[in-house]
């Protein structure tokens, strides 16, 4: 029997781990290289997933794009020193990834660096496992434009129709709906369940191994 599906595409960040630690620890010494107070990490979380020009402007009111430069630079300085060594996967997520490489082709679309995944993958041993990873350098326009979800697509050989993208935010919500892709919600993020209403989705689930399920159902 032919699967409804061909490619799973996934967002990072609270979808298939977290690196609120390494993310907080960047943005607060970002905040303070420019003069700013640094943040509480429940501030800083509900950033997590946008750009880090969206990340400046919600937590400074502030729209400067030359600032937003600073910020992103400064970012990166502290961000290549803790993100791969805080990085943790979610619970059955490196087991779950494994066994569903073996039925899909597997993608991740984040709004990090595509080298950062990487190391992150490498970190678990999953390099092999993930076909595609499309990064902030990959495209021209971030989530929830679908640029990048439609590019990890045609990476994985699939059609819209074939692939199913994965996330825990409404901006991933709103990429998979423009992009014209299945949207499965996982509620691991800082999004309620009841927030995904607005947005078309085959299913909300609060895990991944919910998710599991949903797609072993299918």
């Amino acid at each position: 029997m032919t699967p409804m599906y061909q490619a799973l595409i996934f967002d990072f960040d609270y979808t298939l781990g977290d690196t609120t630690r390494s993310i907080a620890a960047s943005i607060n010494y970002a905040l303070v290289r420019l003069g700013y107070e640094p943040h509480a990490v429940s501030e800083i979380r509900e950033t997590i997933g946008l750009s880090l020009n969206l990340a400046f402007r919600m937590l400074t009111g502030e729209r400067d794009e030359a600032k937003e430069k600073l910020f992103f630079d400064y970012f990166q300085i502290k961000a290549d020193e803790v993100m791969t060594s805080d990085a943790q996967l979610f619970p059955h997520a490196e087991e779950l990834l494994r066994a569903w490489a073996r039925e899909f082709r597997l993608g991740i679309v984040s709004t990090k660096h595509r080298f950062r995944i990487e190391d992150i993958l490498k970190k678990f041993s999953l390099t092999d496992v993930i076909g595609c990873v499309v990064g902030n350098e990959d495209v021209t326009f971030e989530k929830p434009h679908p640029e990048g979800v439609l590019l990890a697509a045609r990476a994985l050989g699939a059609s819209p129709a074939q692939a199913l993208y994965i996330g825990d935010s409404l901006v991933d919500a709103e990429a998979a709906m423009r992009a014209g892709i299945d949207f499965a919600a996982v509620t691991t993020g800082t999004t309620s369940r009841e927030r995904f209403e607005a947005f078309p989705h085959v299913t909300v689930q609060e895990s991944l191994t919910g998710l599991d399920r949903f797609l072993r159902n299918i």
